[in-house]
């Protein structure tokens, strides 16, 4: 199979009292299902599919997503992302967010799932402008749990870069092979830990918000959390580490409930369409 160049281009801007899409362009493997109004939350709800198998080797794609002032935007998956076994190369995706001030973005892709002898790069740039807010989620499962393949890929590395009014308050890199990851994941005591990573840019930053103790309720014997500020007080990084699959989705859901308090976009139910 010819490897593909894919890309997915989505601006949404204020019309009307509402959030539309102003402009969308879109190649294979990348489709868009039709955007759905969530009037209770004001969000535009956008789902992007991908109605191939899952990502191959050579494989190039390309996600871009912005947000005007005034504007609210949910972008999701209907499934994890899934990347296949390799016998040489690697897939690369590179995505970049941005919103303007008074925009909301919210990025909650279903989790990444790679696969034995994958090679796996992905490049994010979350840019937000002052006055902007967005929440931005990656979820990681650690292979097929249910064939018992796990800490089998070759080579995984993501790579997150966020700025802040113009600058950069958050750099994070992972780059290794399974064995590695798996060696980190030990620590947790889970055979087959998930991993959780949620990046959160309020319009207005709290120093001490009521959610950051609650947070520390959802710390359990399968659920390990902590969040830590972005530099300059742009916001807030969020980890979680849990024993499987499910408890990482309940994880991310809870999590959600908790911003909302500061962020009513995130009321905005993902799986609506």
């Amino acid at each position: 199979m010819p490897a593909l160049d894919g890309h997915l281009a989505v601006r949404a801007a204020a019309r009307g009292g509402r959030s539309v899409l102003a402009e969308q362009s879109f190649s294979a493997p990348f489709h868009l299902s039709k955007p759905y109004w969530d009037e209770e939350s004001a969000t535009l709800l956008v789902q992007a599919v991908n109605p191939t198998a899952g990502i191959l080797s050579g494989d190039r794609l390309r996600l871009d997503l912005a947000v005007d002032g005034a504007a609210a935007m949910l972008v999701t998956t209907p499934s994890a992302s899934r990347i296949f076994r390799m016998r040489g190369g690697e897939a690369v995706s590179q995505q970049s967010l941005s919103v303007a001030p008074g925009g909301w973005l919210e990025v909650l892709p279903e989790p990444l799932v790679p696969h034995a002898g994958s090679c796996f790069h992905q490049r994010t740039l979350l840019d937000v402008a002052a006055g902007g807010a967005a929440f931005y989620a990656d979820l990681l499962v650690p292979g097929r749990i249910a064939h018992g393949e796990i800490w089998a890929w070759e080579r995984l590395v993501l790579e997150v870069d966020v700025r802040h009014s113009g600058r950069l308050v958050l750099r994070e890199r992972i780059d290794s092979s399974a064995d590695e990851l798996r060696r980190l994941a030990e620590l947790s005591g889970f055979s087959a830990a998930c991993f959780g990573n949620a990046v959160f840019i309020p319009s207005v930053f709290e120093s001490a918000p009521r959610w950051l103790g609650e947070l520390r309720a959802l710390q359990a014997e399968d659920v390990w959390v902590g969040a830590s500020e972005l530099a300059g007080g742009a916001g807030w990084c969020v980890k979680f580490v849990t024993a499987d699959s499910v408890q990482l989705r309940r994880t991310l859901g809870a999590l959600r409930r908790l911003l909302s308090a500061s962020a009513p976009h995130l009321g905005c139910d993902p799986r609506k369409l």
